[in-house]
């Protein structure tokens, strides 16, 4: 189980760098107030010439393109940047969390079919002490 869920979280923390360095663009081509294409891939087909000749207006036709930028460089820390306290946290930490899910091995110690113990020689014959 443990396995399981260590890989799922490394798998979302992959997508998590993956799409955090993705970037794109919508290009949208209005003509008048009508959206006539929209790519986010390359760019925006024009109008046709059926659509030009109906509004027959010079300049109608308007782009807009929406730019979504990701984060262009990963910046990797080094153990030299790291200050004692930090490295000292970070042990301390490390120590810790492991222990959480450090599987403990629990003994079960089943006593209701146990039998008293043999005993070899009778103790109330061999002191001669018996109950009135």
């Amino acid at each position: 189980m443990k396995q399981f869920f260590s890989k799922i979280a490394s798998f979302l923390l992959a997508l998590l760098v993956l799409f955090s360095t993705f970037s794109f663009t919508v290009e949208k081509h209005y003509c008048g107030d009508s959206l006539i294409d929209v790519s986010y891939v390359g760019a925006a087909n024009d109008c046709d010439l059926e659509m030009q000749k109906i509004t027959a207006k010079e300049n109608c036709c308007k782009d807009e393109v929406h730019q979504i930028k990701g984060q262009d460089q990963l910046r990797q820390t080094q153990v030299d940047d790291f200050d004692f306290s930090k490295q000292q946290f970070l042990a301390a930490f490390y120590i810790s969390f492991n222990d959480l899910f450090l599987e403990k091995e629990l003994k079960k110690i089943n006593a209701n079919n146990t039998s008293p113990p043999d005993t070899s020689l009778d103790y109330q014959v061999l002191y001669q002490s018996f109950l009135i």
